[in-house]
């Protein structure tokens, strides 16, 4: 029993250590500028952060399009997009999936937010949330509350996909204040 509790241990350290021992950059810092950025969206459209001025962005990276984590974290803000509106912020999902993978994503999860496809890495390296294992890179799950003047009022780089939508707002609301 002790051992497999151990090993449970083990499993966690090495699930929240590993990536970051991997990402090859820090994720930025609350109060430090959101890295700008410019991607395309599951519909085609580019997208930049600079667009959002002056709204309050939930910019959330996430590994793979299609996976259960993952589905379970999108359902969760799909389901809380009308909170987020009320709150005027705006949902980014960020994956180093392609488009063609997001609108499937989109399509068969019936997502309706914005998933931006960072193919290349250089979003997600700039937040510090690639992780590079040779021929194999995702995001890491880590997400970041930019404020509306384009700073970061909050990151998280530690994410319960079932819980953290909630987390979020709970957030939001906190800041709004």
């Amino acid at each position: 029993m002790l051992r497999l509790a151990l090993i449970a241990v083990a499993v966690v350290i090495a699930v929240i250590l590993i990536p970051r021992l991997f990402s090859g950059t820090r994720a930025p810092e609350s109060g430090a500028s959101a890295p700008d950025f410019t991607l395309a969206s599951q519909e085609g459209s580019f997208i930049s952060l600079k667009d959002y001025r002056g709204s309050w962005v939930v910019l959330y990276f996430y590994p793979k399009d299609q996976t259960p984590g993952c589905t379970r974290e999108a359902h969760n803000f799909q389901m809380d997009q009308t909170k987020y509106a009320e709150r005027h912020a705006v949902v980014l999902g960020v994956s180093v999936d392609n488009i063609d993978s997001h609108k499937k994503f989109c399509a068969k999860e019936g997502l309706n937010f914005k998933l931006l496809a960072d193919t290349d890495g250089k979003v997600s390296r700039s937040y510090g949330s690639l992780t590079n294992f040779g021929v194999v890179k995702f995001a890491a799950r880590h997400t970041f509350l930019i404020d509306p003047n384009g700073k970061i009022a909050k990151a998280y780089t530690s994410v319960d996909p079932a819980r953290h939508s909630e987390e979020v707002l709970a957030a939001l609301d906190q800041m709004r204040k």
